[in-house]
């Protein structure tokens, strides 16, 4: 069965990134001229999702206004003779794209928001993306998943090699190789270096089995109070196959400063006239 619905949680503080994200959602900074959660629902679409769900907070309405229609701007665009801006407030490849957003009160983990989307999923497998993971690919990184869900009919885990010292950041696992395909044994979040299985660390892209769901049920709240995705997965691998995705593509992680600096200029560089003014920022340094 084809992947049709992606969760996208949204719902944090983006504390890092104060003050700018007092009362602007993180998400909505622009990596140059387009927002950052922009990047994440185009490459859901690109991978077939017909259905985008948002779980989000009473801060994030901007997030809302910006993928829903604004009949103003677009007669003030029209009527001055900049209708060439209009497929970008507007893009003709979201017009057939279901938008639902769903509210999580206080942000307990991602598990928690994951668990939120439940009444929406039913019985089929989805997607989730986090979009602070911003990865540039020539096939994308949620299709590469997907292919892997077609041949295993089972979760999908996006993953990436990082350095050994960095492994304390992110979830990560264990695994073998059987079949062609990465299958995980184990999976530890932000585990210690010395308890560290590998330096294969998890990426924000899932394909997820509706079954999730019962396994999140019975994930006890951490010594923050949250609900991990990831010891629901654990929990997962002792009666169900979870596979790895080694992607192919360029990752920057914008949920840091060093991240989001990194991916604007990534993306400025393929701009000939933005390239030349950097540069010459970086000729001055």
């Amino acid at each position: 069965m084809s992947i049709k619905k992606a969760v996208l949680p949204v719902a944090g503080f983006g504390t890092r990134f104060l003050p700018a994200t007092k009362a602007i959602p993180k998400e909505m900074l622009p990596i140059i001229d387009k927002p950052l959660i922009e990047y994440a629902v185009e490459e859901a679409v690109s991978a077939g999702i017909e259905e985008i769900i948002f779980i989000t907070s009473h801060t994030k309405i901007a997030i809302e206004n910006h993928f829903d229609s604004n009949f103003e701007l677009e007669e003030k665009l029209l009527n001055s003779g900049k209708d060439d801006f209009i497929p970008l407030i507007n893009p003709e490849k979201f017009k057939n794209i279901r938008f639902t957003y769903v509210r999580q009160k206080s942000q307990r983990g991602l598990g928690d928001a994951i668990a939120h989307a439940s009444h929406l999923i039913n019985d089929s497998a989805f997607a989730v993306l986090l979009a602070d993971d911003l990865i540039f690919s020539e096939k994308s990184c949620l299709q590469q998943l997907i292919d892997i869900h077609k041949n295993t009919s089972s979760s999908v885990i996006g993953i990436n090699e990082v350095p050994k010292s960095d492994v304390s950041k992110y979830g990560v696992i264990e695994a073998v190789n059987e079949d062609s395909e990465l299958k995980i044994i184990d999976i530890i979040e932000k585990p210690d270096i010395s308890d560290a299985p590998s330096n294969l660390a998890v990426v924000g892209r899932y394909i997820l089995e509706s079954d999730i769901f019962n396994y999140l049920k019975r994930v006890e709240e951490d010594s923050s109070n949250e609900i991990q995705l990831t010891d629901a997965i654990k929990l997962m691998l002792y009666d169900k196959d979870v596979f790895g995705c080694k992607y192919i593509g360029t990752k920057f992680d914008c949920g840091s400063k060093k991240g989001f600096v990194a991916a604007t200029l990534y993306k400025g560089l393929e701009d000939e006239q933005i390239k030349q003014e950097i540069n010459k920022i970086i000729g001055k340094a």
